[in-house]
């Protein structure tokens, strides 16, 4: 069984008669990496959204399985707290909360889930460090508020920071490379490699992503193609290249008689 299960999973936004997921049926374990790819207007950030339980969206058939509990109704704090991940596409300012009253908000909420106390000042302050390093995250983010003035590239790259220490069982990026220069890109797939390196086969990765640029720097074990809501190709990093040579047309095409 796969960490993360989705089955004939079909959604929308609440309230509207269109679906946007019309079936999706998806396993990631922990350990992989897999890209999901697809169109604009696929359904990418939908499913990335759906798995996090976000009530914008609403299921409509389907179910999601996380570590053998379905949590197709749970709230986002639940998965958050059960060792679900998702960085944003574009991460909120949040003024007057500075990041290490965030950060150590994030893991004491965790720590509370596992019956564990509060971390101590000392503590926190060298596991903070320590993740810092590892994502090349400067040491003097630590007293500004969080996001407020950032750069797209530091804002994606307090997202890698926090996915250090919230150590989530699968992690979800949601077009991480979006709005990045070819430095920050470069930074930002660094660490999510750092982190993913240093936690081995204690955590799974989705990177969904429209282009091939960070799956050049992150190598993905499988990758998926999504058109009109549903998985219409699967392969391994080769299926990467072929889409960066010949664009989705050609996907369009299969799925389109095969339909």
């Amino acid at each position: 069984m796969a960490d993360l299960e989705i089955r004939n999973l079909h959604a929308k936004v609440a309230g509207s008669d269109t679906e946007i997921l019309r079936g999706l049926d998806l396993d990631v374990s922990a350990g992989e990496v897999h890209a999901l790819m697809g169109p604009n207007g696929s359904g990418k950030s939908t499913l990335a959204n759906v798995v996090m339980g976000n009530p914008v969206y609403e299921v409509t058939d389907g179910t999601i399985t996380f570590m053998g509990e379905d949590i197709t109704d749970a709230s986002p704090d639940e998965r958050a707290r059960a060792g679900v991940f998702m960085a944003f596409q574009y991460p909120v300012s949040v003024p007057g909360v500075t990041v290490t009253k965030f950060l150590r908000t994030v893991m004491n909420a965790h720590r509370e889930s596992r019956g564990e106390e509060a971390i101590s000042l000392k503590d926190f302050r060298q596991t903070v460090e320590a993740a810092m390093a590892l994502t090349k995250v400067p040491k003097e983010f630590s007293s500004r508020y969080l996001n407020e003035g950032f750069s797209g590239g530091e804002k994606k790259r307090m997202e890698i920071l926090q996915m250090a220490l919230q150590e989530p069982r699968i992690a979800v990026l949601d077009e991480t490379d979006s709005g990045l220069d070819i430095d920050a890109l470069q930074t930002v797939a660094e660490g999510v490699n750092a982190v993913a390196g240093e936690k081995g086969d204690q955590m799974g990765i989705l990177i969904i992503t429209h282009y091939q640029r960070i799956l050049s720097l992150v190598k993905p074990t499988h990758v998926h193609v999504l058109y009109k809501g549903r998985i219409v190709k699967e392969g391994g990093a080769e299926l990467v290249t072929m889409l960066e040579e010949k664009g989705y047309g050609w996907i369009e095409e299969e799925a389109g008689a095969t339909a």
